[in-house]
């Protein structure tokens, strides 16, 4: 994997591509010795400069017809898929996802596109009586305005595309800051929209950090609305800065998720659930399972059998044919991990197996699943880790599993294995998150559908699917009587 070609990023504003700001490089988290990118760094004055830009153009783009929206959109979703294993290989390369899950979240970015496509035709809205005589009542949605999107690393070009793709959907113009880590995929995404028919100005990209840019884009005046996914502590700072000057804002913070398992489960069922809900991504994901709580009747043969599936995971780089889990994305995370492992053993909790730097064929930044035997009172079954790491916690029935399943302050989503219609049916109720599976990993949802949770997990209207419209646009009354 060493010797491939490192690539220049720069920012894209008003229809130009520009280099300004401090430099900066991305190391390939599969082989820290393979730069993937050289980049410039975007201060408060760029950032700036794609909100003038933005604000300059979204007159423009706001009184588009439907079918030129649905142009723009549709070319985009196309060259997505088009492109798909190229890209894929790319987000793979800088992002340390394994190639088949890359290339499938790819696909995911081009399917977003071309919904929204779709939704950019049917914009909805009504025409209602009045209560009184000759009087109209009209209620239609316009463009909120500048709207500033600020993705995470983990999935560089889904996030991204379902927060861009409504946005331009609806008329609102764009400044998109991709995660810190993922400047080439952001950068490739930049690409391919510049080339689809936008006014100058309508998107824009700037690659910068997020404590600087992304702090920018919330402090500016010009700024309408601001969407976020990260960390629930970053989270809470976009929600105060935005607040401050009456900002809309959007925010996904991540999740501490429950897979419950139930004594009279498909046990093979459960051990896949968990395997690809706790492990898949390297466990990089707000919706991976952290929680596997399971019922004292099935948990020594739950647990054999998920060790057993673990054991013969593959670790290696994410290009490599037949791996099954790539590296951790960086250093920082890296480090990040081992220490909540450290504080686990502090508290006294059992690792069962993994949770140990291990070696490849090429130095990246390589970690074992790691399993481990927790009580719900340790704190590493109670924050999200964001890694390959998942606790298990012994429960004696189906009422304390859902009572621990409500005990977290997170409510992203939740997931059950029963063979019980009755239980399904009673914890797809009462389990107080956003999102549940029945028989199903937590992590994996579909991209025509509402994302997001409740309680410290989102803040806001829903991600996705027709839901998007509540974020992205501002309805508008009106009344109107024929003289």
């Amino acid at each position: 994997m060493t010797g491939t070609q490192t690539l220049a990023v720069r920012h894209f504003i008003g229809g130009e591509w520009s280099s300004e700001g401090s430099a900066a490089q991305r190391e390939n988290p599969s082989d820290t010795r393979d730069i993937v990118t050289e980049f410039h760094l975007a201060d408060r004055a760029t950032v700036d400069r794609a909100v003038q830009a933005a604000a300059a153009a979204q007159g423009a783009w706001s009184a588009s017809t439907p079918q030129q929206r649905f142009d723009v959109l549709d070319r985009i979703g196309s060259e997505i898929l088009a492109r798909r294993e190229e890209l894929g290989h790319l987000l793979a390369r800088e992002e340390g996802k394994v190639a088949p899950e890359a290339i499938g979240e790819v696909a995911r970015a081009g399917q977003i596109f071309k919904f929204f496509a779709g939704e950019a035709l049917r914009i909805p809205g009504e025409t209602l009586a009045s209560v009184r005589p000759g009087v109209q009542v009209d209620i239609t949605r316009e463009p909120v305005g500048v709207v500033g999107l600020i993705t995470p690393w983990n999935f560089p070009f889904a996030i991204p595309a379902w927060k861009i793709a409504p946005a331009l959907a609806y008329g609102n113009s764009v400044v998109f800051k991709p995660g810190d880590p993922v400047p080439a995929c952001g950068a490739a995404l930049a690409e391919i929209i510049s080339r689809a028919g936008l006014p100058a100005g309508a998107f824009n990209c700037v690659i910068g950090r997020g404590d600087v840019a992304g702090q920018a884009l919330v402090d500016h005046p010009l700024v309408d609305a601001v969407s976020f996914t990260g960390s629930q502590a970053t989270g809470a700072k976009v929600l105060h800065g935005t607040a401050a000057r009456g900002a809309r804002v959007q925010l996904e913070m991540g999740g501490k998720n429950a897979l419950v398992v139930l004594a009279d489960a498909d046990l093979d069922v459960a051990v896949d659930c968990a395997l690809q809900g706790a492990f898949y991504s390297t466990g990089q994901r707000c919706t991976a399972s952290s929680r596997l709580i399971v019922a004292s009747a099935v948990h020594d043969a739950f647990v054999e059998r998920l060790l057993a599936r673990l054991a013969a995971l593959r670790i290696g780089a994410a290009l490599d044919a037949g791996t099954d889990i790539g590296p951790v994305v960086d250093q920082r995370q890296f480090d990040s991990n081992l220490g909540h492992l450290a504080h686990a053993r502090e508290e006294g909790v059992t690792t069962l197996q993994g949770g140990e730097r291990c070696e490849a064929a090429t130095p990246g930044w390589y970690m074992r699943p790691a399993l481990l035997a927790a009580q719900p009172h340790h704190r590493i079954a109670q924050v999200e880790v964001f890694g390959p790491v998942a606790c298990v916690l012994r429960v004696d029935d189906y009422e304390q599993a859902l009572a621990l399943t409500n005990d977290s302050p997170y409510g992203l989503c939740a997931g059950i294995c029963t063979t019980s219609l009755a239980h399904a049916t009673h914890f797809r109720r009462h389990a107080r998150v956003g999102m549940t599976m029945v028989n199903l990993p937590t992590a994996g949802v579909d991209f025509h559908v509402p994302f997001g949770g409740r309680k410290g997990s989102s803040y806001g209207p829903r991600e996705q699917g027709r839901y998007a419209v509540e974020f992205y646009t501002a309805v508008k009354t009106g009344y109107m009587r024929a003289l």
